[in-house]
């Protein structure tokens, strides 16, 4: 008895893999499908991903780059890449909702910060990747948050760039680089490229001048 329920526990966890594949795979060609009726463009490749790694994306503008960030995140393969969410949002009765869509809860509660809690998730995983808009918000900005450029730092992780330029219709992947712990000159090629890169909402996003308002302010 105890050996058949073995083999009926191992079987179905087999069909649910399988059929979490399939889903994949099928979902990733729908998002192809769409993306290129869009007339969607990929610019550049993750080539050689590490096993730990960050993915910045902006300029963050509309709700609609949740959804195109859904559908690059599935072209692209990033299966395993996770946007962070406070625990609260990944209980019953919509947990799933935000686990399926590539949601991972944070316990915030447990450390003085995010930063901390989030180098402590890396740190206890040998595979891990997020994704975040470092702007915080859809509206427009003079200054990134820091909190990604202080979580790679401490965990030593590179940071991958990636523009959704609306203008162009194209999703701009850069060359990935670690911190050297200066931040204000690491943040010069992050806010350069960005700056550059227009949203939906061409009123909105990263100002122009970001850059020079970032080292005055790291400055004061």
């Amino acid at each position: 008895m105890l050996l058949i329920k073995t083999n009926i526990v191992a079987l179905s966890t087999v069909v649910n893999a399988k059929g979490s594949v399939h889903l994949f795979t099928m979902m990733r060609a729908l998002y192809k499908f769409i993306f290129n009726q869009m007339g969607w463009q990929v610019q550049g490749s993750f080539t050689k991903l590490p096993q730990k790694f960050i993915i910045i994306v902006a300029p963050h503008t509309s709700n609609w780059d949740f959804v195109l960030g859904i559908m690059v995140r599935s072209m692209l393969g990033l299966r395993q890449t996770k946007y962070l969410g406070k625990s609260e949002l990944f209980r019953f009765p919509y947990g799933f909702i935000f686990r399926a869509l590539g949601g991972y809860p944070v316990e915030r509660h447990k450390y003085n910060n995010l930063v901390e809690a989030t180098v402590a998730l890396f740190n206890s995983k040998d595979t891990f990747s997020i994704a975040l808009a470092p702007e915080g918000t859809r509206a427009k900005v003079n200054r990134l948050k820091t909190g990604f450029y202080h979580i790679a730092n401490q965990a030593n992780l590179p940071i991958y760039k990636v523009g959704f330029d609306f203008a162009h219709k194209q999703v701009i992947i850069d060359e990935p680089f670690y911190p050297t712990g200066n931040i204000i000159a690491d943040f010069k090629p992050i806010l350069t490229f960005f700056s550059k890169i227009k949203g939906k909402n061409r009123k909105l996003g990263i100002d122009e001048n970001a850059y020079e308002l970032f080292v005055s302010a790291q400055e004061k």
